[in-house]
């Protein structure tokens, strides 16, 4: 570090006192201490995943060689080293966290290694789904025994894959109710590092993974009314905002808030999406009978959504003002009127493009406000894409087309020189 090579300096020209350098020498080793644990940890997990890959590489190279003893052998080898280790660790090491995350990292992968060969030894049947669900739930405990947040990775990944694999890939054929379980069995570490660790990297992990997850499944609940799902996902992204604009995770990095980024860039798709004709004409072409709408998963799930987004509102409408406000944290209370509107009226285009223009040009004057660039040419590009969009959906012409298209740009020009200019007077 190059602040302390001037201490010395800084102590002789009477600049700090002694009690200041050894403050300032003890936070840069807390530091660099902390920066070594990080790097320990990673590539203890790291290390953990490669070493049982390569037994069970290692194993297959010469499978077919070995007697059914041996393989029965071999097939739990894996999962009792795993458990011994985890043992050792509980007894031994459970404040070691490096340990803690690479032991259960293989621990994970023993347990999906010693189930798929035991089913391939003695053919027991099944597919890839009731595999995966097995699993994860094999592993979920795991999280709590050993406190471990990458445990809680691996096993979301594995159960967004899972319903995927049920839901998506194998429909109509089976349903993945057991995703929202196994969620729910979950949650409990994600609010201990919320309680405990708010600004640790494995929380930001989950800040990544979990909305991810949630925006991947969510679609696994449309039945016959599909049309719905658009108002589920833009309520979904509102509930997003609503998380992202916490104070615990609102005065992070914008790269540690996935809550944020994916509520904005969700709402913004969907909205576009929306701004299309093709989508009304459909809407408004396709019968529906009423009592099978309100009985539909798809009904069921924005009924749910929108009072957990009431809810979330209702308990910051003292923190929320004008000057802090997220416009997507709001947007489904306009879509939800604009949907009912759509039914029987193309007005509801005109709204859609309206409330894309409308969002462009309020995060244009918070990133003005707030005298930040990426806030600014954020809400230009939305503009833009929804200038982009009207260029392949309308019947204006070419030279219209392209004025459009140059007015932006001089507002990109003209925005950012203006901003720069202020930042410069203000220096």
């Amino acid at each position: 570090m190059g602040i302390l090579k001037e201490i010395p300096e800084l102590l002789q020209e009477g600049v700090i006192t002694d009690e200041t350098a050894k403050r300032i020498q003890d936070y840069y080793k807390s530091k660099k201490s902390s920066s070594t644990n990080k790097l320990f940890i990673v590539f203890g997990v790291l290390g953990a995943i490669l070493v049982g890959l390569g037994l069970i590489l290692i194993i297959a190279h010469n499978w077919d060689e070995l007697s059914r003893m041996t393989k029965t052998i071999f097939a739990f080898l894996p999962l009792i080293i795993g458990q011994y280790l985890s043992g050792w660790v509980i007894l031994k090491k459970r404040d070691s966290i490096a340990w803690r995350e690479s032991v259960s990292a293989f621990l994970f992968f023993a347990v999906g290694a010693s189930i798929s060969l035991v089913s391939q030894i003695y053919n027991i049947p099944g597919n890839l789904s009731s595999f995966l669900l097995t699993w994860m739930l094999l592993c979920i405990p795991l999280i709590y025994l050993m406190k471990s947040s990458v445990a809680s990775l691996l096993c979301l990944a594995g159960i967004t894959y899972y319903a995927a694999e049920t839901s998506y890939w194998t429909y109509p054929s089976s349903d993945s109710y057991m995703y929202w379980v196994s969620l729910l069995l979950i949650m409990p570490h994600y609010y201990h590092l919320y309680r405990k660790k708010p600004t640790s990297n494995f929380m930001v992990f989950h800040n990544w993974i979990i909305p991810l997850s949630l925006v991947i499944i969510l679609g696994t609940l449309a039945e016959k009314f599909d049309e719905l799902m658009y108002i589920a996902y833009i309520v979904l992204f509102g509930i997003f905002s609503l998380i992202g604009d916490r104070e615990f995770i609102s005065k992070q990095r914008l790269l540690s808030n996935g809550y944020s980024v994916m509520g904005s860039l969700g709402s913004i798709i969907i909205l576009l999406m929306l701004s299309f004709n093709w989508f009304w004409d459909h809407l408004r072409t396709t019968e529906v009978l009423m009592n099978e709408l309100v009985r539909s998963n798809e009904f069921l799930s924005i009924i749910v959504l929108i009072a957990l987004a009431l809810v979330m509102l209702f308990y910051r409408k003292r923190e929320l003002t004008i000057e802090n406000m997220n416009p997507f944290s709001f947007i489904f209370l306009l879509l939800i009127p604009t949907y009912i509107i759509g039914l029987n009226s193309s007005v509801a285009i005109i709204l859609i493009n309206l409330f894309v223009l409308g969002l462009g040009i309020l995060i244009i004057l918070q990133g003005a406000q707030k005298n930040h660039f990426g806030i600014l040419n954020y809400g230009l590009l939305i503009i833009t894409a929804l200038v982009v969009c009207r260029f392949f959906d309308s019947d204006l012409s070419f030279v219209l087309r392209g004025v459009l298209f140059v007015i932006v740009g001089v507002g990109f020009f003209a925005s950012n020189y203006v901003m720069l200019k202020k930042r410069k007077s203000n220096e």
